[in-house]
């Protein structure tokens, strides 16, 4: 596998692929450590990934900047990234316990009736590489607090992040296999989700993969959580703060170079203030820094491997050959690296290649609308339900509007964000299942009945 700067098209690093033996070894060693992993104490497991949190801030230049190497990730942002999954670790250190304890359910006299929630095993994460550590800590760290142990395939083109990510967990002491990386293509995949040690698996990425990696798990029986692609709308209301929604939702487009599935990606605007947002929003996105990954004051870096820039423009050609029009970028940029520019397209017709598929970069399309109505119809008619975002200054309104969006999260005059402490997953083509939070911890736990009887119980008729 090679690691290679987009940013300078400069091979950094070449890794051997791991063998299908290393892989059975590795299968076998996380099989073992699962049944004694499960045994220990959430004490014990608190304190690790407290341990966890800690490595990774003492190492947060050397992890940034890797993230920053590998897929040109704006430094600011790398940094940002790697105090966040610290944040995931100290989450459920503090609260794995409270999520996970017996839940006493009232039956009958002389019962006692509880569900536990117990470990699965070994989990296998395929994980992307546009966010290379948080995809991986939301999945990694609810596992580990859950008594579970955790495989990452991790993307192809960030292998320097896996094998870093490996190190963080050993180097906060956690038994060997708790945490392995496989550095395998993905036609491993399959042979790995029906492997009988793995008990479950995850899966952050596209809708082809998720489709790919939901089949095999089904056909061998076993959970998995999806979180894929998303068409996130970002409605804009007559009466909203525009200031406000411009200038957010310029930043919501193009964080992490609008290369993140919860990115605001479809703008729809009441036709009362479309001139108005549209005149405000160009002029953030034109404001926005592109340039050097490395850079402090860079916002915007490059796409993280030139073929990306090429779907990319075919999508934006495409939109503008049905009849979109270029507001501001729309071409390559001509410099040194895969980088393409904040663009902006207006007038995009509804069955529009802007209008219907993901665009994983930082290209916004603008929808005019008449009414609230029209909105929410617009916002929802997409295969995708992953977030969403709506702005008003009428926060009852806003709230009335969120619940009728189709979408696993709504935010009302707020961007779309994952946070340790909400529940995060979409519906429709965008996936199921859901990651963080309470939620989270128990997609991969056995909710056991236990009942406990005192004295003699009656004779039950039915099954």
């Amino acid at each position: 596998m090679e690691s290679v700067n987009p940013a300078t098209g400069e091979q950094l690093e070449t890794y051997d692929s791991h063998t299908d033996e290393e892989v059975d070894e590795f299968l076998d060693r996380a099989a073992g450590t699962a049944d004694s992993w499960q045994e220990t104490s959430f004490a014990e497991r608190q304190a690790l990934l407290n341990e966890a949190a800690d490595v990774l801030r003492e190492n947060e230049d050397r992890y940034a900047q890797l993230m920053t190497e590998e897929m040109g990730k704006p430094i600011a942002q790398s940094h940002s990234e790697v105090q966040k999954c610290a944040w995931v670790c100290e989450y459920y250190a503090e609260r794995a316990e409270e999520h996970l304890q017996d839940e006493v359910i009232g039956t009958k006299p002389n019962a006692h009736a509880f569900v536990s929630y117990d470990p699965l095993g070994v989990v296998l994460a395929v994980m992307p590489w546009n966010f290379p550590f948080w995809q991986v800590f939301r999945f990694a760290a609810p596992n580990l607090a859950a008594g579970n142990v955790g495989l990452l395939k991790h993307a192809s083109n960030v292998p320097g992040c896996a094998k870093a990510i490996e190190e963080v967990f050993r180097e906060a002491g956690f038994p060997e296999g708790a945490f392995t990386s496989l550095l395998v293509g993905s036609d491993t995949v399959d042979d790995v989700i029906g492997d009988d040690r793995v008990a479950a698996v995850t899966l952050t990425g596209s809708e082809g993969a998720g489709r790919s990696v939901g089949e095999s798990a089904g056909k061998h029986l076993k959970p998995s959580v999806l979180e894929l692609g998303g068409s996130d709308p970002f409605v804009v209301l007559e009466d909203a703060p525009l200031d406000q929604a411009a200038e957010t939702g310029a930043w919501a487009r193009v964080q992490n170079s609008g290369q993140s599935c919860i990115a605001a990606k479809r703008f729809i605007v009441v036709e009362e203030v479309y001139d108005e947002f549209v005149e405000r929003f160009v002029e953030e996105v034109e404001s926005l820094t592109v340039g050097d990954p490395t850079d402090e004051e860079t916002e915007v870096g490059p796409q993280a491997r030139e073929d990306l820039v090429e779907v990319l423009h075919e999508q934006v050609q495409e939109t503008v050959d049905a009849g979109a029009e270029v507001q501001t970028g729309g071409e390559p940029m001509d410099r040194e690296g895969a980088f393409y520019p904040p663009t902006v397209l207006t007038d995009v017709p509804k069955d529009s290649t802007g209008a219907t598929e993901e665009i994983f970069g930082p290209v916004a399309t603008v929808f005019q609308v008449p009414d609230e109505e029209a909105a929410i119809r617009l916002a929802n008619d997409v295969k995708f339900g992953l977030a969403s975002s709506v702005w008003t200054e009428d926060l009852e309104r806003g709230e009335r509007v969120a619940r009728r969006l189709e979408a696993g999260m709504a935010f009302v005059n707020e961007m779309e964000k994952s946070d340790p402490r909400v529940p995060f997953g979409g519906v429709k083509n965008s996936g199921y299942g859901r990651e963080l939070s309470r939620h989270g911890i128990r997609e991969f736990v056995n909710a056991k009945t236990i009942w406990v009887q005192h004295g003699a119980g009656e004779r039950d008729l039915v099954e």
